[in-house]
């Protein structure tokens, strides 16, 4: 049966087919990996297009980024459910927002689709406004469909969750709960620099289809080596937890150095992409 966020790929090698039934569960198959990415070259760019008038933040530009590198590397993309793979349909990102940043602040979760050809200023406008409606709507489709959820017999919860669970797994989700769901998402973004943070290498989920969670800390000054010399440089670390069933190490490297180019030149951001590159059948 076909699912609606996703497309059964075939055409795959028969010993890639097999990892999954060795691997089953999402957190079966994790693998970390922390960046490190030098703050000052980001700040000077950031200041400049505010000088513009862009009001352009580090959270827009690192979305930015990924939602570049999943248009331009679409094994990213990729979800594994009931042993088979998918390319996803479309590009969307989850990001945890607290209305209000104190200890009893409520926690939502916003869910941002994209196309991929989305230029830095144009994603800008759909996060803020994505965020703005979090703060200003007392309820957004997530948290509607958690409080649907809690209101059921107690008794009856876990059962309920087990059933959405296996309607997951038979392609049965209703369309309603994919769209409504943070977890069936192509990565999952937490945004420590705003509550002067740390990075974490943050779980995956078993339940929905995230296979990258991507957790940028705060700034901090670290010891760096540049031409054999130790220094002291301002870097944003960010901790990644991958599936790592989606695609291979060596997609895996080449993609991160896409990243490494696009936070090098962000300018290249500024521009539409003309297309994005699809996934094999």
């Amino acid at each position: 049966m076909k699912r609606s966020d996703g497309r059964l790929i075939k055409s795959l090698d028969p010993f890639f087919k097999v990892i999954p039934y060795v691997m089953e569960e999402r957190n079966d198959a994790q693998n970390f990996s922390k960046q490190r990415v030098p703050a000052e070259p980001i700040r000077s760019y950031l200041k400049e297009k505010r000088k513009q008038g862009h009001q352009v933040t580090a959270l827009h530009l690192f979305i930015a980024m990924y939602v570049r590198l999943l248009a331009q590397r679409p094994q990213l993309n990729r979800f594994v459910m009931n042993r088979k793979f998918y390319a996803r349909k479309g590009i969307m990102v989850s990001l945890a927002v607290k209305r209000n940043l104190s200890d009893e602040g409520e926690e939502t979760t916003v869910k941002f689709t994209f196309d991929g050809r989305e230029n830095l200023f144009e994603i800008a406008e759909i996060i803020d406004h994505g965020i703005s409606d979090s703060y200003t709507t007392e309820t957004n489709s997530t948290d509607q469909l958690a409080r649907r959820i809690m209101n059921l017999p107690s008794g009856i919860i876990a059962l309920a969750v087990r059933f959405l669970k296996r309607l997951d797994k038979w392609n049965l989700l209703p369309v309603s709960i994919i769209d409504a769901s943070p977890f069936h998402t192509s990565l999952f973004f937490t945004y420590l620099k705003s509550i002067r943070l740390d990075y974490v290498y943050h779980h995956l989920y078993n339940f929905g289809t995230t296979g990258l969670f991507i957790a940028l800390g705060k700034e901090k000054r670290i010891p760096v080596v540049e031409k054999g010399q130790v220094v002291a440089r301002d870097c944003y670390e960010i901790g990644y937890s991958m599936d790592e069933r989606i695609c291979d190490g060596m997609y895996f490297s080449n993609s991160w150095k896409l990243m490494q180019r696009l936070l090098a030149n962000p300018e290249a951001l500024e521009e539409r992409l003309e297309s994005i590159v699809e996934d094999q059948e």
